[in-house]
């Protein structure tokens, strides 16, 4: 009885037209799936993009599999002398061209074992799997695990049993070493071939070197769970970063009076906005301070970088701005204080911040600033930025000076403070749409019952876009009669 693997499949041809559509739209869809693996090729390197150049390549893997399968029906069963050339994208090759270890072309191969005549016959396509010479004989049954990985043998040897003894079809993997020492994974289905009285005849199989496939799948499934790592990794410093910021901020939530005790009490409100792009927590700060003179601290800055990284430098240098002003040291010698403890700390970083010590009795606002916006003063339902003293950035050079300025203040003023995060337009650093958007405001900051309501307005026409950076924003209300 003729194995099925070589009877002849000429009497019931699939429908041309509908297997050459079906070609095409491999061929198509292999292009655009190729395209996508180039550009994941030239993209960052970090796990994700791994698990996406990984995923492309087991795509292009199994869809090159698919057009060699098509291609075999459009072509019908080839016979002995052309088993199993099956290429679906391009004519076979010539006797003598020489055939890539991982083109399909060398993929997939046929044989039948003659249980009666112990007659084997081997395709041309299952030699080359093998790795064997023509010339030096297919394997039997008995000698076909001695090229299989030990640990494999008792999986082909339970196959072959079952499909001879119990009439089982063959349907299993198993690793092969070749005699050039190159390890190949091996996919092999089968069935017995029955003769008249129901007994086992021959077997026949077909091979399938999956290698590359399995390659890519176990790419994937390393680049997966290398993934889900570097997710979890995140998670948790993004929830370490998140306490160690609770844990340094204010802890209180709307408006709060400071200097109370003075002819012109400030009501106090600020809020932290992280980053709407990336979810992660920065730098960022905002306090306000009752020191033990009666003068209220105001400051807000931002730190690069984001993480654990960022605000735990944040907590460090946020710890010696309260200590230091608390002390009695003035801004401008306070910045100048900070940009040392910066540029001397075991993790390098920039920043930029405002400093400010107001004087309730005297109504004045005495500040410094480190290559930060400065405060918007608002009176009378206008608004406008303070003249900036001169001041670069913390941690950028050793030495510098840091001036102060100083500014009237009357009952009724607002002043906001903020980090660049909150209005950055995206342009130039002189780009001062952000600014002017904000001083828009104005007439709706006029009309704010409290500080707590001036900050809302400002979130509501900031906050809801998408952020590159977290930001930070304060308003202070200078209270009392005139």
């Amino acid at each position: 009885m003729p194995s099925p693997l070589f009877a002849d499949r000429s009497a019931q041809p699939p429908e041309p037209g509908a297997v050459d559509a079906l070609i095409t739209r491999t061929r198509r869809l292999r292009g655009d799936v190729d395209a996508v693996r180039r550009d994941a090729v030239a993209g960052e390197d970090g796990p994700h993009h791994r698990w996406q150049r990984a995923l492309c390549d087991l795509a292009v893997h199994q869809l090159d599999d698919l057009g060699a399968h098509l291609g075999q029906l459009k072509a019908g069963l080839p016979d002995e002398r052309a088993v199993d050339s099956s290429a679906a994208y391009a004519p076979p090759p010539g006797p003598d061209a020489p055939r890539s270890p991982g083109s399909l072309l060398s993929r997939v191969g046929s044989a039948e074992w003659d249980l009666l005549t112990d007659e084997v016959h081997w395709s041309e396509e299952l030699f080359r799997i093998f790795g064997r010479p023509r010339q030096t004989g297919p394997l039997s049954l008995d000698e076909l695990p001695s090229l299989v990985f030990a640990e494999d043998q008792p999986l082909l040897q339970a196959m072959v049993t079952e499909c001879l003894i119990d009439g089982k079809p063959i349907d299993g993997e198993f690793r092969i070493v070749r005699s050039d020492g190159r390890v190949r994974t091996v996919h092999m289905t089968g069935e017995p071939v029955l003769d008249d009285t129901g007994g086992t005849a021959s077997m026949w199989a077909v091979l399938r070197d999956v290698s590359e496939l399995r390659r890519s799948e176990r790419a994937v499934r390393e680049s997966r769970d290398s993934l889900h790592q570097h997710q979890r990794i995140a998670h948790a410093e993004r929830r370490a970063a998140v306490e160690l910021q609770e844990a340094v901020l204010p802890p209180w939530r709307g408006s709060l009076r400071f200097a109370h005790e003075g002819p012109a009490p400030l009501d106090v409100a600020a809020l932290y906005l992280p980053a709407a792009s990336t979810g992660l927590i920065g730098g960022d700060w905002y306090d306000a301070l009752t020191l033990p003179d009666g003068d209220a601290l105001l400051t807000v800055g931002d730190l690069t970088g984001h993480g654990v990284a960022a605000t735990s430098s944040m907590a460090m240098l946020l710890g010696a701005l309260r200590g230091m002003a608390v002390a009695g040291i003035r801004p401008g010698a306070l910045m100048g204080h900070l940009n040392q403890l910066l540029e001397t700390a075991a993790q390098p970083a920039l920043g930029s911040a405002l400093c400010c010590r107001y004087d309730p009795t005297a109504r004045t606002l005495s500040w410094a600033q480190a290559g930060h916006p400065a405060p918007l003063l608002f009176r009378a339902g206008e608004g406008r930025a303070l003249s900036r003293p001169d001041g670069m950035l913390l941690g950028a050079t050793g030495g510098a000076v840091y001036e102060e300025a100083e500014t009237p203040l009357l009952p009724g003023d607002l002043l906001l403070l903020h980090t660049d995060g909150l209005a950055r337009s995206g342009g130039t650093p002189d780009d001062t749409t952000g600014r002017d958007r904000l001083l828009a405001l104005a007439p709706r900051l006029a009309t704010a019952r409290d500080a707590q309501e001036c900050v809302r307005a400002v979130v509501a026409e900031f906050g809801d876009g998408p952020r590159a950076d977290d930001a930070c924003v304060m308003a202070v209300r200078v209270g009392g009669g005139s």
